[in-house]
């Protein structure tokens, strides 16, 4: 049996992706692999990282990757540019467009070499448009952001699958799994206890990968399901940053 390896956030930070699978996990086809979301934003290369991941996909290895509220956020920006919409919605995309650019969209468009989201690629712009939600796995349930128990089926939400920060966990509704999740960066501590203490109800793997200067901060996490052992792997993106 190969190994599943669960990925979280990346934001652009295509030389740490690369080094973590190269120098760390060293992947086989006989692996499974499953990224949690936010592949684009704040980093310098989101192109690379949607690249290296459809490379993968491509290149026979079995990898799952879920949609972020990132991807939701750039989507929802080019089919409005695209549909030409103007007015009253025309200004609500301007805020959008301009919250976007808070959230690291600036950087995204750079490495595209482009100045505005409608000049995207459309493949690139098709991939991250048809990416899952969620994936259910026999102990487990991967999303990026969390699921929202007030409702009797959490699955049919997709609105919290990429925006949730704080919910209460009801595990009978989703079969006694464990969530893990990305979306909200902690600490390396809440992240090792979460892994280790079965207590917990979820794992956060977020370490927030762009967050450079501060403890405990900064890395690319990644964890191994059936041994349940992580790794880590330090950013070599912005560490200029630091």
């Amino acid at each position: 049996m190969g190994r599943r390896w669960v990925i979280p956030d990346t934001h652009g930070c295509a030389k740490t992706v690369k080094a973590l699978f190269t120098d760390i996990i060293r992947p086989t086809l006989a692996d499974e692999f499953y990224f949690l979301g936010d592949y684009i934003d704040r980093g310098p290369d989101s192109k690379g990282v949607i690249d290296f991941i459809r490379e993968l996909q491509q290149g026979g290895y079995s990898v799952t990757a879920l949609k972020g509220n990132h991807e939701n956020m750039a989507v929802e920006l080019y089919d409005e540019a695209r549909g030409h919409k103007g007015g009253w919605n025309n200004l609500f995309n301007n805020r959008k467009f301009n919250s976007w650019m808070s959230m690291g969209g600036h950087e995204t468009l750079k490495s595209f070499g482009v100045q505005q989201v409608k000049d995207i690629p459309s493949d690139y712009m098709d991939w991250m448009r048809n990416l899952p939600y969620y994936v259910t796995l026999e102990r487990f349930v991967l999303v990026h952001a969390g699921l929202n128990f007030s409702n009797d089926d959490p699955f049919e939400d997709k609105f919290s699958m990429l925006w949730l920060r704080e919910y209460e966990i009801r595990p009978e509704k989703i079969g006694f799994r464990k969530i893990i999740h990305g979306h909200m960066p902690v600490n390396m501590e809440l992240i090792s206890l979460s892994v280790k203490n079965n207590i917990y109800k979820f794992i956060d793997l977020d370490n927030g990968i762009y967050i450079t200067g501060y403890a405990g901060y900064g890395n690319l996490t990644a964890l191994e399901l059936n041994s349940m052992e992580m790794v880590i792997q330090d950013n070599l993106d912005m560490e200029s940053s630091r």
